[in-house]
């Protein structure tokens, strides 16, 4: 039996892929909890390559500093899990990719890790653009860690086809 779930991303990765393709627009992205999933599911699609420039996977704190630019201050003042982290971590992936589009994930996918404040299944995206950067927060409850992980990469994916279709 398929997963509901494997197939959405599926489903959705080659949208993705027709719709950036169609308004010429290139897509990076930078995960932090989700460990690359995204790239991997973007890049299981035949032609990828003519859109998907890249990625960086910034687990932990300092390379979030080191290869995207997010500040020390804003770890320190907001944790890895928040809007403002996620907003640097795109804008950052943006600049240096030099794509059209990049997309940040940064959240708690469990199991342990969670607080009152940001529970089990908070995750944070940042999707920038030549017109900024829009920050999100999408909390996908308590679910298995794979679970929290695989609804990021369908979430995200749904933000770059908007956007990408904007273009």
């Amino acid at each position: 039996m398929t997963d509901p779930v494997l197939a959405d991303i599926f489903r959705l990765s080659k949208d993705l892929l027709e719709t950036a393709k169609a308004h010429d627009v290139t897509i990076g992205v930078v995960e932090s909890c989700t460990g690359g999933l995204l790239g991997a599911a973007i890049t299981a699609m035949p032609g990828s390559s003519s859109v998907f420039q890249g990625g960086f996977l910034t687990y932990s704190n300092t390379l979030k500093q080191k290869l995207v630019g997010v500040s020390a201050d804003t770890l320190r003042a907001h944790g890895a899990v928040s809007e403002d982290t996620a907003r640097e971590m795109a804008a950052g992936a943006r600049e240096r990719l030099g794509v059209d589009l990049a997309i940040s994930i940064t959240g708690v996918a469990g199991p342990g890790g969670g607080s009152p404040s940001k529970p089990v299944g908070t995750v944070c995206f940042g999707l920038a653009s030549d017109s900024g950067v829009l920050t999100e927060t999408a909390v996908f409850a308590d679910l298995s860690r794979n679970r929290v992980r695989d609804y990021a990469v369908i979430h995200a994916m749904k933000m770059l086809i908007r956007a990408a279709d904007r273009k």
